[in-house]
């Protein structure tokens, strides 16, 4: 079985309170079309190679100092983690990591700003630990001052009892080269607006994840439902083609290859003509209307260079991106989580992604079409492929494109795998193709 982190704590990333421009994004998740309660949410920034966590019941990740791409010392900030628990009714650990050795001032304030403690304290680089107890109900403002920078957390507490002491004690630090998980360069969050994110929410066992490059303040949605239509769009007439919707958690995909355009014999060109131009096995129509057209590169994008454009697909879908299959290999395999750093790299990948993505049975495989269980609904055919004027594969190979123009990556999964297979190029090969929901 998948291993998935169900996480405990909750976790807000902020910087430096010198700068006002701040980004929210908030999170929720649904099941078809009911709530669903997330454990967790993992943020990850692939522009800048860093990511961090939130835990339930914050869903909310608000970032400051948005957009300062000058900085290129990421270690020169200093981290707050919120504390846990949140509520509190007893104490309440707070977490906080500084790049150097410098002075630290922490104090802690009520709602309405009567300063309640203060201390300051040396600490060396690394991981530094304070217990916090309340004074009582309320909400409190736990401040830390480093270096010129402030960042400020909101502590509730409730259920505390009667009034007690407000007290602060120091349980000690790791320094930053100790070897642990998350060294401090990765835990520092930083973002742009426009950075390429990919984020993954977890729940009750399960994942779900997309990718999105926000430019402002977002509210997303991660779906749980999966092996069902699409909410709202179980099929739809395109090219004179009926074709039908699959929801896989996050991502909405049409389950056939695209069969549009006008078929042309094996020794024509496609051509950038207004017309799409497609390949069809053995030059028959009918394999088509079975696994869909092969199409080149260029005739898939309709001759245009836009990393996830639209293509061949139908109007409100587009051409997968290789992000967007990682996701879904990454919702697929039963090992390899989303964002597994096995998903971005080339050749055979995972444990069974591609065996739980293709059609079941040997109508459309041939035999023994390995670890085929067709789990979510993906129902991937050996649609074959297209190359040096001749058909290549039918019944041993599903080709499947993505619309990035650096890499032109593709999927192959074959008979006798369960694993999936990432290359880039294509070799002037045409391939199928699938469309995902923008």
């Amino acid at each position: 079985m998948k291993r998935l982190i169900i996480l405990v704590a909750i976790l807000t990333i902020t910087f430096s309170s010198r700068a006002q421009n701040t980004i929210t994004f908030s999170f929720t998740g649904i099941n078809d079309d009911l709530y669903f309660q997330l454990d967790s949410i993992k943020i990850k920034n692939l522009t800048q190679d860093c990511d961090t966590m939130l835990y339930y019941p914050d869903t909310a990740l608000i970032i400051y100092n948005v957009g300062i791409k000058e900085v290129s010392d990421s270690r020169a900030w200093l981290m707050s983690m919120q504390n846990y628990p949140n509520p509190v009714s007893d104490q309440t650990s707070v977490k906080f990591y500084i790049p150097k050795k410098e002075l630290v001032r922490i104090s802690i304030a009520d709602v309405i700003g009567r300063q309640l403690l203060t201390s300051d304290r040396m600490l060396d680089n690394g991981h530094h630990e304070f217990l916090f107890t309340p004074p009582g109900d309320g909400l409190y403002l736990f401040s830390t001052s480093y270096n010129g920078a402030r960042n400020t957390l909101k502590i509730l507490a409730s259920g505390t009892g009667n009034e007690r002491d407000c007290s602060l004690e120091y349980r000690g630090g790791t320094p930053a080269e100790a070897p642990l998980k998350g060294a401090p360069v990765a835990q520092i969050f930083i973002f742009s607006p426009g950075d390429e994110l990919m984020l993954i929410g977890y729940g009750d066992g399960l994942e779900s994840g997309f990718v999105d490059s926000p430019e402002s303040d977002q509210d997303y949605v991660f779906q749980f439902a999966t092996n069902i239509p699409c909410p709202g769009l179980d099929s739809l007439l395109y090219e004179e083609q009926w074709y039908h919707t699959i929801q896989i958690f996050s991502q909405c995909w049409i389950i056939e290859n695209m069969n549009a355009g006008n078929m042309i014999p094996a020794t024509q060109n496609q051509t950038n003509n207004d017309i799409i131009e497609k390949y069809c096995l053995g030059n028959e129509a009918y394999y088509c209307s079975i696994s869909g057209g092969l199409y080149f590169w260029n005739e898939m994008m309709k001759y245009t260079s836009e990393t996830g454009g639209q293509g061949i697909c139908p109007d409100g879908f587009h051409i997968p991106v290789d992000l967007e299959w990682q996701v879904l290999e990454g919702a697929a395999d039963s090992t390899f989580e989303i964002g597994a750093p096995a998903w971005n790299v080339n050749g055979w990948r995972g444990a069974d992604a591609g065996g739980n993505l293709k059609l079941t049975g040997t109508e459309y495989w041939e035999y023994p079409n390995t670890g085929a269980t067709d789990a979510y609904g993906f129902s991937a055919i050996a649609g074959g492929y297209f190359v040096q004027g001749g058909f290549w594969g039918p019944g041993y190979k599903a080709y499947l494109w993505s619309s990035n123009v650096t890499g032109k990556y593709y999927r192959n999964m074959d008979w006798n795998q369960a694993q999936i297979q990432r290359n880039t190029g294509g070799g002037g090969a045409a391939f199928s193709v699938r469309c995902i929901r923008n």
